[in-house]
């Protein structure tokens, strides 16, 4: 492991490592031995990448993808701002488009953490972002298709990459190098979570890019394995991050804080 020299805005160190079981674990190592607040670990490779669902693994080519986690302290729960998951998206999704500017206004958000990209009228994920809490400390794993040319069979239909969607759109992602894409991004979070302003008005800014907002959607409440579905609109996001959705039949939308959007109805 070894230690890059960008900026961080969190004045924290960023570490890289060729290879990983996940750069979650690698974080809550870190945070046990003392490392600061902001501490970034990113790795070319996760060997056990974790999505939010068990048995679902992030799939990412050896050196194609950026792959960190940024690990929080935090004093109490009560400490850890609201919905840190959706505005982490929100930070990520600002950051790509910096990154790449061909992708201006094609970015949108997935609730609860996934980064979709419109990618010739289709909506592909490119990025997917999870959050656990342990100890005090609150992990950031962020991971993003950056150089990815190439999906297996059963994700071709489902994902895509910066490169595919910027080349697409006819032009080129203006820049191959990861760590830039890591430094918007860790700077775009930075002000998510620490200016005054963003704070104010992340839910409105985030509505912006809500993916399906305003349309009839079918989301499985609870597990991933749950069959309890809600046919209805989705209205936007609550205060505090559930997802808000109208059911068919009734006039008021309601919040649902556990569970996925699986298709259209």
């Amino acid at each position: 492991m070894k230690k890059l020299d960008i900026f961080n805005p969190f004045d924290a160190p960023v570490y890289h490592t060729e290879s990983a079981g996940s750069t979650m674990e690698l974080s809550k190592n870190l945070a046990n031995s003392g490392a600061l607040h902001g501490t970034v670990i990113a790795a070319d490779f996760q060997e056990g990448g974790m999505g939010r669902v068990k048995g679902r693994r992030w799939e990412a080519e050896k050196g194609k993808s950026l792959l960190f986690t940024i690990m929080l302290k935090y004093p109490s729960i009560k400490d850890i701002p609201l919905a840190i998951t959706l505005r982490a998206g929100l930070a990520t999704a600002i950051g790509i488009e910096n990154f790449c500017v061909s992708l201006k206004d094609k970015i949108f958000i997935k609730w609860p953490n996934d980064i979709m990209i419109c990618d010739k009228s289709h909506f592909k994920k490119a990025s997917g972002i999870l959050v656990k809490a342990e100890n005090g400390n609150v992990h950031i794993g962020i991971g993003v298709n950056v150089l990815q040319k190439d999906f297996p069979d059963q994700l071709i239909q489902k994902a895509t990459s910066i490169r595919i969607a910027a080349e697409n759109e006819g032009g080129s992602s203006g820049c191959d190098e990861r760590f830039i894409l890591l430094e918007n991004i860790l700077k775009c979070l930075h002000d998510e979570l620490i200016k005054t302003d963003f704070q104010l008005n992340w839910k409105e800014r985030l509505e912006k890019r809500l993916y399906k907002k305003g349309e009839k959607i079918k989301f499985g409440e609870g597990k991933a394995d749950s069959k309890k579905i809600i046919n209805g609109i989705l209205a936007g996001i609550g205060n505090e991050g559930g997802l808000q959705i109208i059911p068919q039949g009734e006039a008021q939308a309601r919040s649902f804080f556990n569970g996925e959007l699986i298709e259209e109805w």
